[in-house]
């Protein structure tokens, strides 16, 4: 019966598959079916319905006919794929305070968080992330508090004004998490918190981005 199936795969059938799953990753639900035919090139309804009447024969797809959006890969996971993001250490958002020299380095592969990939921006590549837990309350104005976890990704040490990153200062050997500003006569690293003055850090002083947040875990069981 397997071979069966596979083998009644055409190339319409494996187009439809294709979009299914490309929308879904992309919007976090199914398309409706005047958009999967507009994607595969079926300019008749009936027709894609024909199509997904065979895929739900082959065990592929799952229908729910009285609603616009009933198609869903069968046994695909409502939140898509699950991904494990390695959490690399902590980052304080705080007044910046001496950390290990290997503080962005280290990697645990035990210790880890999983995203699920509907979470994600869908431009960014869960292999290049990485996670930090944050300590201190600099930036609650943002919704980052103590304790929660940020997802990182590396820019290759380049930021624009305005982005949340993590920080490295080599001569304090210190780390940070604030908005970053570039300014004239150096960086002003920005707090999100109204009680809380920026860190200004001169043109002459090193400063090393080691990525920018790309979302927030909230750590809802603290207490």
């Amino acid at each position: 019966m397997k071979a069966r199936k596979s083998k009644g795969l055409g190339e319409r059938h494996k187009k439809i598959l294709a979009f299914l799953k490309e929308y879904q990753d992309r919007e976090g639900y199914p398309p409706t079916i005047r958009e999967i035919g507009e994607k595969t090139g079926i300019s008749s309804t009936s027709v894609v319905n024909y199509y997904l009447d065979q895929l739900e024969k082959m065990g592929k797809i799952e229908r729910q006919r009285k609603i616009s959006r009933g198609v869903k890969l069968a046994n695909a996971n409502p939140l898509g794929e699950m991904f494990k993001i390695p959490v690399a250490g902590r980052i304080v958002a705080g007044e910046p305070i001496p950390v290990p020299a290997s503080d962005f380095n280290y990697y645990d592969a035990d210790t880890s968080v999983d995203i699920a990939s509907t979470l994600l921006p869908s431009s960014e590549k869960s292999d290049e992330l990485f996670a930090l837990e944050v300590e201190g309350e600099s930036m609650i104005d943002a919704m980052v508090n103590d304790g929660d976890i940020v997802i990182m990704k590396p820019t290759g040490g380049i930021a624009n004004n305005g982005d949340m990153v993590a920080v490295w200062l080599p001569e304090r050997d210190e780390t940070t998490l604030k908005y970053y500003y570039k300014e004239k006569n150096g960086y002003r690293l920005q707090p999100a918190n109204p009680t809380m003055e920026p860190i200004m850090i001169s043109k002459d002083e090193p400063l090393e981005i080691k990525g920018k947040v790309v979302m927030v875990v909230r750590q809802m069981a603290k207490h």
